[in-house]
């Protein structure tokens, strides 16, 4: 699917930049062309006034080439041809473009003119171009009293320019699509890999969750069939796996609640109410309810709090981070370990901290530790009832409040979890 979603990408970048490539070198090409086409019709303007001034006569068979160095005083009047080397003639003709007479300073033979004379009555009436002896001609023809006079222009080079611009678009068309390709194949892998995760994500996630809810289900199932098997005992006789379907029942009720939390948490960055919490206040009181839980199993409790440290945010929201917090630090302190839990201001942020002594977390788990139902140890977590949902909840709610949450672990000995909160009024 995603080979076919990066093809698509790529041919659709092709083909736009392509598009984009022909329209620009058309541009170009048609400026150039037409610039080049004006060029030569100036030129033969000049050719065709100078050859008809009464300095531009001179006998047949010398060579006349258009503004070559050094030339002779004949060009000193203003009259000139343009200074491109150019081989330039013109022949008079009768009515029927029989040649009568030919103005040329270039060596040339009498076939040459005749299959040139042919060329313009078979061409354009007033002028055009044509092709002659491996040279590109241009001419102009000029009514006369007594038939035609043409002028003709040597435009092999113009010519010359155009096909190699041509040629030049060609060759650069088809290396800049190769280099093209390749860029776009390259961010095209880029752009689709965000896509690829989040889709092997949500994969993952409606496996784990379908896993999860599996388990209690069967639970139930079990229980309810042990029901329906024993119908004539009482409800007092029965009374050991109703409790484990309700047990198993409140499973499910935490997890959906949990996967719904979430799922609102993606979507209500606009619509939590904000307001100043005193997140000082607010850690003390999650820190008071779980004091007799850390007491319970038998695991010192000691914090630092800095007081009246004011954040902008819910102060349900950012309760229910300290409370996961410390509900995970106890689940893994093992008896007679401690929990450190310090709230300071640092620079303009809040800096909450949790520091929990146990097995810790290995290196390859730290960086998903936050994933949605992801375990470090799954089979010690089932039993103590999670999901792996809870530092994801945590997550949502820190990057909510624009914040940041983070972990680190020394394994045997201890872990550290820390949220960096924006102060505000």
């Amino acid at each position: 699917m995603f080979t076919k979603l990066r093809n698509r990408f790529l041919i659709l970048n092709l083909v736009i930049i392509s598009v984009m490539m022909l329209a620009a070198f058309a541009a170009i090409y048609t400026i150039t062309y037409g610039n080049v086409h004006r060029d030569i019709q100036m030129e033969l303007g000049k050719v065709s006034d100078f050859l008809h001034s009464p300095d531009g006569g001179g006998g047949q068979g010398k060579p006349h080439r258009v503004g070559d160095k050094g030339r002779s005083p004949m060009f000193d009047d203003g009259m000139g041809p343009p200074a491109e080397r150019s081989v330039s003639f013109s022949l008079q003709t009768d009515v029927h473009w029989a040649i009568t007479s030919t103005n040329s300073r270039f060596d040339m033979d009498e076939d040459f003119y005749t299959d040139a004379i042919a060329k313009v009555s078979s061409g354009p009436a007033n002028g055009g171009q044509f092709t002659l002896d491996g040279n590109r001609w241009a001419y102009k023809v000029d009514l006369t009293p007594n038939g035609y006079s043409v002028v003709f222009l040597d435009v092999t080079a113009q010519v010359k320019i155009l096909t190699t611009l041509i040629y030049t678009f060609l060759i650069v068309g088809l290396v800049m699509l190769v280099v093209i390709y390749f860029t776009s194949r390259f961010f095209a892998n880029r752009s689709i890999a965000p896509v690829r995760e989040a889709f092997h994500r949500q994969k993952q996630f409606i496996a784990d969750a379908s896993h999860e809810l599996k388990t209690p289900l069967a639970v139930i199932n079990t229980n309810a069939d042990v029901l329906l098997a024993n119908s004539e005992d009482t409800i007092a006789q029965q009374a050991k796996w109703l409790q484990h379907i309700k047990s198993e029942t409140e499973r499910m009720k935490t997890l959906t609640n949990d996967l719904l939390y979430l799922t609102e948490m993606d979507d209500a960055r606009m619509q939590m109410i904000v307001t100043p919490v005193n997140l000082s206040d607010a850690v003390e009181g999650v820190l008071l309810a779980m004091e007799a839980v850390s007491f319970e199993k038998d695991i010192a409790l000691s914090y630092d709090i800095e007081p009246e440290l004011t954040v902008r945010g819910s102060s349900e929201q950012l309760g229910q981070v300290v409370m996961i917090l410390l509900d995970n630090a106890i689940k893994y302190t093992n008896p007679k370990g401690s929990i450190a839990l310090s709230l300071r201001k640092r620079h303009n942020d809040a800096l909450l901290t949790v520091t929990n002594t146990g097995p810790g977390i290995a290196p390859e788990h730290l960086e998903h530790i936050f994933d949605r139902f992801y375990r470090a140890d799954p089979s010690r977590s089932r039993k103590m009832g999670g999901y792996g949902l809870g530092l994801a909840i945590a997550k949502s709610i820190v990057e909510q409040h624009s914040g940041r949450i983070s972990a680190k672990s020394v394994v045997g000995e201890s872990t550290t979890f820390t949220v960096q909160l924006p102060l505000g009024a």
